[in-house]
C-alpha cells in the first residue's frame, strides 16, 4: 500500500513518521523536507501544485492521499483526487470553508447553536474603522481568509484594533484573506484543542493538546503558527470532553451535512474554556502543527487504516489509543521568526539528539544542502518532541534535547507546558 503526504513541514513529517509504522505502508511526501528522508519517499511535486499531486498519484498508483495544510484543501485538491478514482483523506472544498473563511464558520456555528464569541463582519474599511472606534476592548481582528496562523490580532488598546483593520484591509498585508474581516468579543479563559477524526458520522477523538502561539515566553509578542504543544491537556478532563463532543463537535458535523455532504477528515476545535463553559474560537479543517506532533507521537494504532476507513465512511470499525504518558513540543526558530526568518544556517547537534530515548526530532522548517547537511529553510525549524512519565518529565527531557541543537540565531520558549505543571 502506498500513502502520499502532502505538505512539507512538521505537521506532515509527524504524519510520515506515524504512516511509516503502519504495517506494509510505502509512504511518500510533496518535496519533504531535511529530515523526511528517512520515513517517506521525496516526489518532485510542490505540495501547492493540485495538478502535479493528482498526476503523480495516479502515476505512483497511490492508495490514499493524506492532505496535511489548509491551503490544497481550501483549493478543492480532495475533490479533484476524488473526481480522478483516487482516496483522499480531508474535507471537500466546501466544507473545508469552515476554516478557509472565519465567516463561514461563524455562519454554522450560529446555524448549529454552537456557543462562540459575539461577532461583527465587515468588507468595509470604513465600516470596520467605525466599529472598532467605539467597541469594548480587548477585541479581536481576524482575517477572513488564510493567512498562515497570522491573521488574528488580539488588541488591547483601540490603536492596536485600527491598526489591525487598517493593516489587512486597506495596505493588504495578508493580501486577499484580509478583503473581509470579523470582529469578535474577547473570550477570557484557557485555550485548548480537539481534534476528531470524522467519517461524518462516527467521530473518533484524538488525545488532547494545548499549543503556544505567541512567540515570547509569557504568552507576549506577535503570534505564530506555533512554538510549541503538549498532550494530554488538563483543562480537558473527560467530562469536559463529552461535553465538548455533544454540544460543538456533533451539532457541528450535523449541520455541515444539512448543507450538502458529510465532513470528513480532521475536524480541530480551537477552545477558549471559559467561566460559561468551552466556546469555539475558531475551527480548523485539518491536523494542528504543531499538536500533531505530540499527539501522534501518543498515538498507538494503525494511522493508515483509520484515515482509510474514514474516507470509506467505516470509521466505527476502527480503534486507536494513546500512551499515558504525556508529550511534549518544543519548537526551535530560526532568528527573526515570525517577521523575516534568516534561512541557510547549518543545524548542528542532530546526530546527538536522535540517540536520546523517547524523543523524536521532527524537521519543519529545514533543507538539505549539497553536502547534505540538514540547513534551515523556514521560521519553525525543529519540533523537539518527547515523552515521560509526568510533564515534567518530558518538558525536561525536550529542553535537555534542545540545548544539544544548535544553530544561529536559534530561539525558543522556555515555559511550554508551563499550564499543565
Amino acid at each position: 500500500m502506498k500513502a502520499l503526504v502532502v505538505g512539507n513541514g512538521g505537521r506532515e513529517h509527524a504524519m510520515a513518521w506515524r504512516l511509516a509504522g503502519s504495517p506494509g505502508v510505502k509512504v511518500l511526501i510533496t518535496l519533504g523536507n531535511g529530515g523526511t528522508g528517512a520515513v517517506a519517499q521525496s516526489i518532485p511535486v510542490k505540495p501547492s501544485d493540485i495538478d502535479g499531486i493528482v498526476r503523480a498519484a495516479k502515476n505512483e498508483s497511490v492508495d490514499l492521499v493524506v492532505v496535511g495544510p489548509e491551503a490544497p484543501l481550501a483549493q478543492g485538491l480532495v475533490n479533484r483526487l476524488n473526481e480522478a478514482g483516487i482516496r483522499a483523506f480531508g474535507p471537500d472544498k466546501d466544507n473545508a470553508r469552515i476554516e478557509a473563511s472565519k465567516a463561514f464558520c461563524h455562519e454554522v456555528l450560529d446555524a448549529a447553536g454552537v456557543p462562540a464569541a459575539g461577532y461583527h463582519v465587515f468588507d468595509d474599511p470604513d465600516q470596520a474603522i467605525k466599529h472598532l472606534s467605539t467597541c469594548p476592548l480587548p477585541v479581536v481582528v481576524k482575517a477572513d481568509g488564510l493567512a498562515a496562523g497570522k491573521g488574528v490580532v488580539v488588541a488591547t488598546t483601540r490603536e492596536e484594533a485600527l491598526d489591525a483593520a487598517r493593516s489587512q484591509m486597506v495596505d493588504r498585508s495578508l493580501g486577499d484573506a484580509g478583503n473581509t474581516v470579523v470582529v469578535e468579543e474577547f473570550l477570557e479563559g484557557e485555550e485548548a484543542s480537539y481534534m476528531v477524526i470524522t467519517d461524518g458520522d462516527y467521530v473518533l477523538p484524538m488525545a488532547t493538546s494545548q499549543d503556544h502561539k505567541r512567540v515570547f515566553d509569557g504568552d507576549q509578542g506577535p503570534n505564530t503558527g506555533g512554538m510549541g504543544a503538549y498532550s494530554p491537556a488538563p483543562v480537558l478532563d473527560d467530562e469536559v470532553q463529552k461535553h465538548v463532543l455533544a454540544t460543538i463537535i456533533r451539532p457541528t458535523l450535523a449541520e455541515l451535512a444539512r448543507r450538502g455532504t458529510p465532513y470528513k477528515g480532521v475536524l480541530y476545535a480551537g477552545l477558549m474554556m471559559t467561566s460559561e463553559g468551552p466556546k469555539v474560537l475558531e475551527y480548523n479543517c485539518r491536523f494542528g502543527d504543531p499538536e500533531t506532533q505530540p499527539v501522534l507521537y501518543r498515538m498507538r494504532g494503525d494511522l493508515f487504516t483509520a484515515m482509510q476507513a474514514c474516507t470509506d465512511g467505516t470509521l466505527s470499525g476502527v480503534n486507536i489509543s494513546f500512551d499515558p504518558r504525556p508529550a511534549i513540543c518544543l519548537v526551535l526558530a530560526a532568528e527573526n521568526y515570525p517577521a523575516k526568518p534568516r534561512l541557510g544556517d547549518v543545524i548542528e547537534g542532530l546526530g546527538n539528539a536522535a540517540r536520546i530515548p523517547h524523543v523524536q526530532v521532527f524537521h519543519a522548517g529545514t533543507a538539505l544542502d549539497d553536502d547534505d547537511r540538514a540547513v534551515t529553510s523556514g521560521g519553525r525549524v525543529l519540533g523537539v518532541t518527547a515523552a515521560g512519565e509526568t510533564v515534567r518529565e518530558a518538558r525536561d527531557r525536550a529542553y535537555k534535547v534542545a540545548k544539544m541543537i544548535k544553530w544561529p540565531g536559534m530561539h525558543y520558549r522556555q515555559d511550554i507546558a508551563h499550564r499543565a505543571l
